[in-house]
C-alpha cells in the first residue's frame, strides 16, 4: 500500500499502487480522486468535490435563522477537518524528518533496493528468498562473519550452514547434525565458524565446513549460544541447572565463569540466555525470558542491567539476538524492532527492519548484518 496527499484537502489517501485506473475517495473531504500514475508522471487529480452551496440571500429572519442553524454544523465539520488536516501534515512532516530514502544501488545478487531507512541506519544490501536452493532460506536465524567478511548463515532446523562472500554471492554450503537445532553460530578471524548444537560447541573449517573437533568443557554438555570474541576466544552461555556465562581463550581454553549470570542479578531463572562481547571484554547476556541485558565486567563483575520487560520504548518484549558495535551501542532485537543503547545503558533509537531479526552480527566495517528467516539484509549506520 502507498499514499498520497489530496490535491483538495491535503489529507493522506491510501491507495494500491496496483489499482491505477480505479479511483480513489478521500476520507476527510470526500472528493473522488483519480490514483497517481507513477510511470507516466501523472499526480492524482480531483474527479469531482462536494459544493457547499449556500444560496441566495435570504430576506425573512425566520429564514435567516434557518440558514443560520445549516451552516454552523457545516462551520463546525470544516475546522474539525481542518484541525485534523493539519495533525496529519505534522504527522507527515515528523515521518519526513525521521524517514530518509536510500539511493538505489547494486547488491551482491545483482537485485537494486530503493528501500526506506529510518535516520540512525540505512539498507546497503540485502539477499536470500524464500527456499532451499543456493542463496535461499527457509528459517535462518544465526549468522556469523569472519575477518575477510564472508558471511555464515544457518538455518534453526535442518543443519544447512551457508557461505556468502561480503557482498551476499553465495559461495558452497555444508551441514551439520541435521536432527538437532541450531542455537548459536559464530567465525573467528582465520575463518573458523564455532556452531553450538545439542548443547555443545564445535569447530568448523568454515570454507569446507570440515569439522576440526569439540571445544572441550569439564561441566559437559548445556552449551546454547556461542560469540566470537576480537581477540579469536569465545563467549558461550551455559545451561545445565545454572545460567553460566563461560569465557574461553583462543587456545579454547576456559579464562573464566560467570556463575548464574543472569539468575544472580535479576534474582529469577534465566532459561535462554544471548550472548556477546565488546572490545574492551566486557560481557553481555540477554535474557529472553527476563526481557533484559546484563552487561559484567571480563573478571565476571556485574555492571549493569539494561532495559526492563515492556512495550515502551527502552523496553524488551519478546528478545531474539544481541549485538555490540565498534562504538560500544548495544543492539537488542525484540518483537518492536532493533532498539539501540549507549554502552551506559540508556535508549538512544528504534529501527525496524524487514521481518523478524534473529541473528545479528558486526563486521569489521562497524556495518550490521541481521538474519531475519528467508534473508539477509546488511545496515550501514548514520551515527
Amino acid at each position: 500500500m502507498k499514499t498520497f496527499d489530496c490535491p483538495k484537502c491535503g489529507a493522506p489517501v491510501t491507495y494500491d499502487p496496483n489499482m491505477v485506473g480505479s479511483p480513489a475517495r478521500c476520507a476527510y473531504c470526500q472528493s473522488q480522486l483519480s490514483l497517481p500514475d507513477e510511470l507516466r508522471g501523472r499526480p492524482a487529480q480531483i474527479l469531482s468535490q462536494i459544493d457547499i452551496n449556500i444560496g441566495p440571500q435570504i430576506a425573512s429572519t425566520a429564514s435567516k435563522l434557518v440558514w443560520v442553524g445549516v451552516l454552523i454544523p457545516i462551520l463546525i465539520v470544516l475546522i474539525v477537518i481542518g484541525v485534523m488536516v493539519g495533525v496529519f501534515a505534522g504527522i507527515r512532516s515528523a515521518i519526513k524528518s525521521v524517514i530518509v530514502p536510500v539511493n538505489s544501488r547494486d547488491t551482491g545478487s545483482g537485485s537494486r533496493t530503493t528501500e526506506p531507512a529510518n535516520a540512525f541506519a540505512k539498507v546497503i544490501l540485502k539477499f536470500g528468498s524464500e527456499g532451499i536452493g543456493p542463496g535461499m532460506m527457509t528459517d535462518s536465524r544465526s549468522i556469523a562473519v569472519d575477518g575477510k567478511g564472508n558471511i555464515y548463515v544457518a538455518e534453526y532446523t535442518g543443519g544447512r550452514v551457508q557461505v556468502f562472500d561480503s557482498n551476499g554471492n553465495f559461495v558452497t554450503q555444508w551441514m551439520v547434525d541435521p536432527k538437532m537445532p541450531l542455537r548459536g553460530l559464530a567465525a573467528d578471524r582465520k575463518g573458523n565458524v564455532f556452531v553450538a548444537q545439542h548443547g555443545i560447541i564445535t569447530r568448523y573449517e568454515g570454507q569446507t565446513g570440515k569439522s576440526l573437533g569439540e571445544i572441550e568443557y569439564s561441566g559437559g554438555r548445556g552449551f546454547d549460544d556461542v560469540g566470537a570474541a576480537p581477540d579469536g576466544g569465545l563467549v558461550c552461555s551455559w545451561y545445565q541447572g545454572s545460567d553460566d556465562i563461560v569465557r574461553f581463550n583462543p587456545e579454547a581454553k576456559v579464562l573464566s565463569i560467570i556463575r548464574k549470570a543472569i539468575s544472580t542479578a535479576a534474582d529469577r531463572s534465566e532459561l535462554n540466555t544471548r550472548v556477546a562481547i565488546d572490545g574492551l571484554d566486557n560481557i553481555y547476556a540477554l535474557g529472553g525470558f527476563t526481557n533484559a541485558v546484563f552487561k559484567f565486567r571480563s573478571d565476571g563483575k556485574f555492571l549493569n542491567r539494561i532495559g526492563s520487560p515492556g512495550q515502551q520504548p527502552g523496553q524488551i518484549s519478546g528478545a531474539n539476538a544481541i549485538a555490540v558495535d565498534g562504538k560500544g551501542r548495544v543492539f537488542v532485537s525484540d518483537m518492536k524492532g532493533i532498539q539501540v543503547f549507549d554502552s551506559d545503558g540508556r535508549y538512544l533509537a528504534l529501527f525496524k527492519p524487514e521481518g523478524v531479526v534473529f541473528g545479528m552480527v558486526f563486521n569489521d566495517k562497524n556495518e550490521l548484518l541481521v538474519a531475519a528467516r528467508n534473508k539477509v539484509i546488511k545496515f550501514a549506520l548514520n551515527q
